[in-house]
This record gives structure tokens, C-alpha cells and sequence, in this order.
């Protein structure tokens, strides 16, 4: 089919605003699928997508159309995920595509993930058609979106689509929206043959399965081509289209989104952003990649039982194949073993990836504490990043320490405004102004340091708001800040994985809070054992284990008391000896329980 009818866009939205329901209609629609194959969710293959009802992957489809005009027309349709952990898939996606459709909700409105999306198929120079989904529900507000569109997307409202992807009503307007004022692809005529790398799978069978938007030239099977990357040549196995599984076909023409196989066996050897060109007459330059990503969460990833490091490794490099996002080194822990050091980009990337290590690689595996990169400046003047309290130097050597800080905009109802404020001093942030939406609605601009989203200001954010409020947050640079490492001892040792980077005003509530956890998951001893939390030498938090104690005199029934005094004091030089030489040993369950104490 000529380029001048192929037509490639996204859908972009908040999280739940129908997405997956939409592009479900579209399939149906279009009769790419059949109705036998009919199921809610369709693109949304990974069990955990369909359990938590969220898109985790963006999934390319290819849809045949026949318009009004009597043309028939070629749809490479690409759902991405809502979630803003997710966001790097998005701007993946984005840059495989022509246009996008700007899906809102009737009845919510703007969200602050909305805004975010926008922001990155702006970046990308696409064409935006906005869709009011959901007009059925009794909420519905579309005048109210309408005016949303123009005050705060810039966007006219007369060109939007009222939809609701549930019941099939607008769909037939949208396929023409989409013919209509999206731009087909450019065909550079210059000869050459190039496609970009926007995703991959990894399959058992066929090695490294390459997800393309070809940009210019044709690909066929037989080819041999060049990854410009690595300058590594493949001969190609076989090409294809997603409708919505991979069915294979002739050619890739300009245009096109499609898969290729190539005769890849080593995850390392395929780069997500790269450019694939024709090994015989390879391209001069490559096409502009993605953007760089940078992981914001870090945490350490252990197998369970030091045997399974080797299986831990490969999975973790098949799952960032499939995941460009997610980057790990690996790194050894006293308590531990042998493990990896992971970058996310929020913590539920990091839940995410951990839940597929379980399900798709079968590992059972340990996480630590998230934690954020800190930019250390020592006296000497040399500078360090530390994402391990473990590699911090001693306080003498510290001049300064500066934290990652992020700009979170929050959207509330105005009826919480004061609540969400109170939040964000308590997370050490500040808001720099706010921004009246409509008569109902602010957003607040903040900036926040990152350690103290990592945890739980998402959920406190939905309670506050009765899970009306919503964020999204982009890297702010750095910030000096008080900053202390906080060591746990256990009977007088000191144990890095319990070690912590936190705010000097905070250091007393988190030693408290660990101290108290640890005392409920450490068994008792024969000794009593000391567990303290400890800033240099000071000690700010403790509690004690009490002893066993066994009943040494219970064989003496009657007699003299210096007998039960004798067995007394005997018990008490043992134990006191035992406290010199004993050791405690810390269950694996100990450090589980501590990583969820937040």
C-alpha cells in the first residue's frame, strides 16, 4: 500500500481513561480481529496488565480501513500505558508515530498525566486529535472538558471527538479524524534503508525479536543488515506485520511498523533507539534516537538462594530487552550475597519488574530498601555518586551532599488544597505556585526531593484526596540538603544492609521505626541483644531483646537457698560469657520485614 495511506499514531491519556477499551473498539471496527477472538483488554497480553487493569507495554497493531472516500487505508496503531512510571514506553511509541489521539475522560476531565502526555507529543511535533470518551456515563461533563481543552491543552475544541469507547458510539468518527487530518509518513527518497528499533522481545525459540518502524528503503527477508550501534551485520529470518499477533509477510515498505527477526542471539547485541540500515549500502547517519533515560529509584535485587545468581542474571538481561528502561550492575552484599544493583523509574516500575522476574523467569528474589544516586562532594574537593550507603564516606570526609530533587505537579480538588500543602512540607518540599484550573480544580507546583515520593506520597496523595488528586513529576536537578547515613547494630555490630541515607531532622523516627521492627523478627538468644540505630558514634534509638532464660533450678526442690544462688551465679558467668563470644544470627525474614517498613 502507497505511503500516501499509511497512517501511524498513539493513543495518549491519564491512567483509566479507556485507552485499552478504545483501541479494543478499533480492532473490532476495522475487523482485524474476528469475533471468536473478541476479549476485553485485547492488547493487553501480560497477565499482571490484565489483573491490575493497567497497560505496562506499549503493543503496535496494524489495522486495514476503508474511509468514506472509498480508499482503503493502513492504521499502525500503537496503545501506550497512562501510568507516569511508564512514561519512557510513551515517548517510545511517539516517536514511531505521525499523530496521536488525546483521549479525556468526560466525567474527570484534565488529568495531571494528560498534560504530561501532551507534553511529549508536542516534543515529538505530532499531530493531536482530542477524543471526549466516556459521554455515555450520567457524569459526563463535556462542555467542561471542551473548556479544559482550549484554557489549559491550547487545544480547539471544535475539533474533538465525542466517544465512548464502552459502548461503540464515535468510532466510525474517529477512523475518519484519523485519515483525515493526520500527515502520512515522509518517505526520505535518498535511497537508503533505515528503521528504528522503538521496542523488543525475547523469544526461546528465534532469538531477539526486533519491533521497527521502517523510515525509508525496503526490508525483505534474506536481507542482510547492519545494527549502527554496534556495527554488528544479521542476515534477516523473517519480517512482519502485529494483526495484533505477528503474522509474517513479504516486505516492510516506507511507513511501516512491523517486527523483524534477525539471526540475533545475544540480548546485548540489540539496542532499544537503535538504527537498523542495509549492510551493502549502509546509511551515512543514523536516525535520531530517544532520549537517554535516566533511572530515578534504585534498589538491590537478590536472589533468594545464593545458587540461583547465574539464572538471576540471565533473566534480568532478557527482561531489559523487553524493558529499556529498567538498567542493573551487579554488586555483593554482606547479608545478601551476590545480587543486582537495579535502576527504576518509580516504584511501580520497580514492583512491576520484580512481579514479572517471579512470574516469567520463575526466580524468587529479595529486594532492598529503595534508595535515590546522591552526588557527594568531599573535603578534598573530589566528587562521588553514592546509590549505596554502604560506599558513604565517614562524616569528616563529607563536605557536602546533595539530593535528586523532582518537580511533582499535583491536580486536587480545591476542597483538599490545605491537606496536600501540609504533605508536601512534611516531605521536606515546597510549592512554588499554584494555578486555579476551573471551579473545581488546582494544580500545585512543587518541588520535592525524591527520596520522599519514592515510598508512599502516591497513596497518601489518593487518600487525601479520596483518589480524586493526581501527580505526575519530571527530574529537577539537585539540591544540598542535611543529609546522614544511619547504622543499625546488632549486638554492637553494625549491619550494612539495615544502613540508610536520611535527613538529619528524620534520623530519630526511622531509627525508632526500624528498631522496633527488628525487635519483633530477630529471635530471642541466650543473651540479651542490644539493637541500636547510630549516627557516627551516637547512638539516637534503641531496644533490647530479652534474654532466654532457662530454669536452672528447677531440679532443686527444698534445701538451702545457697544452692539455687550457686546454680544462679554459675548461669549468670555463662552468660555473660556467651555475650563476649556469641553471635546473632538474622533470619532472611528479618530483612524482608525491614524493607517494608516505611
Amino acid at each position: 500500500m502507497s505511503i500516501e495511506r499509511t497512517r501511524n499514531f498513539s493513543i495518549i491519556a491519564h491512567i483509566d481513561h479507556g485507552k485499552t477499551t478504545l483501541s479494543d473498539r478499533l480492532l473490532e471496527f476495522t475487523k482485524t480481529i474476528s469475533q471468536r477472538e473478541q476479549q476485553a483488554q485485547l492488547l493487553d497480553a501480560m497477565d499482571l496488565e490484565r489483573e491490575r487493569g493497567i497497560t505496562i507495554k506499549a503493543h503496535p497493531v496494524c489495522m486495514f480501513y476503508k474511509a468514506k472516500d472509498g480508499l482503503e487505508y493502513k492504521l499502525n496503531l500503537l496503545d501506550t500505558p497512562g501510568h507516569v512510571d511508564f512514561s519512557y514506553e510513551v515517548s517510545r511509541s511517539l516517536a514511531a508515530c505521525e499523530g496521536a489521539l488525546l483521549l479525556i475522560d468526560a466525567s474527570q476531565g484534565v488529568e495531571a498525566q494528560t498534560v504530561a502526555n501532551l507534553n511529549l507529543a508536542m516534543q515529538q511535533d505530532l499531530h493531536v486529535i482530542p477524543v471526549i470518551n466516556k459521554v455515555d456515563l450520567p457524569s459526563a461533563d463535556i462542555d467542561k472538558c471542551k473548556r479544559q481543552l482550549e484554557d489549559i491543552l491550547q487545544l480547539p475544541s471544535d475539533e474533538a471527538v465525542p466517544a465512548s469507547a464502552k459502548m461503540g458510539i464515535g468510532i466510525e468518527d474517529i477512523l475518519e479524524a484519523i485519515v483525515a487530518y493526520m500527515p502520512p509518513p515522509k518517505d526520505p527518497a535518498d535511497g537508503y534503508v533505515r528503521a528504528s528499533v522503538f521496542d523488543s522481545i525475547f523469544d526461546p525459540y528465534r532469538g531477539v525479536v526486533s519491533y521497527v518502524r521502517v523510515v525509508s528503503g525496503t526490508i525483505v527477508r534474506g536481507q542482510k543488515v547492519r545494527m549502527m550501534s554496534t556495527g554488528l551485520d544479521y542476515e534477516i529470518k523473517d519480517v512482519g506485520i502485529f494483526r495484533p499477533k505477528m503474522t509474517a509477510c513479504e516486505k516492510l515498505e516506507p511507513g511501516d511498523v512491523g517486527y523483524l527477526i534477525a539471526n540475533v542471539k545475544s540480548t546485548a547485541d540489540v539496542k532499544i533507539g537503535d538504527t537498523i540500515t542495509e549492510s551493502r549500502r549502509p546509511s551515512p547517519e543514523p536516525l535520531p534516537g530517544f532520549k537517554e533515560i535516566h533511572p530515578l529509584v534504585f534498589s538491590g535485587i537478590y536472589p533468594v538462594s545464593t545458587d540461583d545468581f547465574e539464572a538471576l542474571k540471565l533473566a534480568v538481561g532478557k527482561l531489559q530487552i523487553n524493558d529499556a528502561a529498567f538498567t542493573f550492575m551487579a554488586e555483593s552484599s554482606a547479608a545478601l550475597g551476590f545480587g543486582f544493583r537495579c535502576g527504576f523509574l518509580g516504584l511501580l516500575h520497580m514492583e512491576i519488574v520484580q512481579e514479572r522476574l517471579r512470574r516469567e523467569f520463575n526466580m524468587d528474589v529479595i529486594s532492598t530498601y529503595p534508595s535515590v544516586i546522591y552526588e557527594v562532594r568531599k573535603t578534598d574537593g573530589t566528587e562521588m555518586l553514592v546509590d549505596n550507603p554502604t560506599f558513604l564516606p565517614s562524616a569528616n570526609e563529607i563536605d557536602e551532599i546533595r539530593e535528586p530533587m523532582v518537580r511533582v505537579n499535583i491536580m486536587i480538588p480545591n476542597d483538599y488544597i490545605g491537606d496536600m500543602m501540609q504533605l508536601v512540607m512534611d516531605k521536606r518540599g515546597q510549592v512554588n505556585n499554584t494555578e486555579t484550573l476551573d471551579d473545581r480544580r488546582v494544580l500545585l507546583h512543587t518541588v520535592i526531593p525524591l527520596n520522599e515520593i519514592l515510598v508512599d506520597f502516591n497513596d497518601k496523595l489518593k487518600s487525601i484526596t479520596r483518589g480524586y488528586g493526581s501527580m505526575d513529576y519530571e527530574h529537577a536537578g539537585t539540591q544540598a540538603a542535611e543529609l546522614v547515613k544511619m547504622d543499625i547494630l546488632i549486638a554492637g555490630d553494625p549491619v550494612d544492609a539495615f544502613s540508610c541515607i536520611v535527613h538529619r531532622s528524620k534520623a530519630e523516627s526511622r531509627g525508632r521505626q526500624l528498631c522496633q521492627k527488628l525487635k519483633e523478627v530477630i529471635p530471642q538468644q541466650l543473651f540479651v541483644v542490644a539493637i541500636q540505630a547510630a549516627i557516627g558514634g551516637k547512638v539516637i534509638a534503641r531496644e533490647s531483646i530479652s534474654a532466654l532464660r532457662k530454669d536452672v533450678t528447677a531440679k532443686c526442690y527444698g534445701g538451702d537457698i545457697s544452692r539455687k544462688r550457686k546454680l544462679l551465679e554459675k548461669q549468670k558467668e555463662g552468660k555473660k560469657k556467651m555475650k563476649a563470644i556469641g553471635k546473632v544470627n538474622i533470619p532472611q525474614e528479618a530483612f524482608i520485614e525491614v524493607l517494608k517498613t516505611n
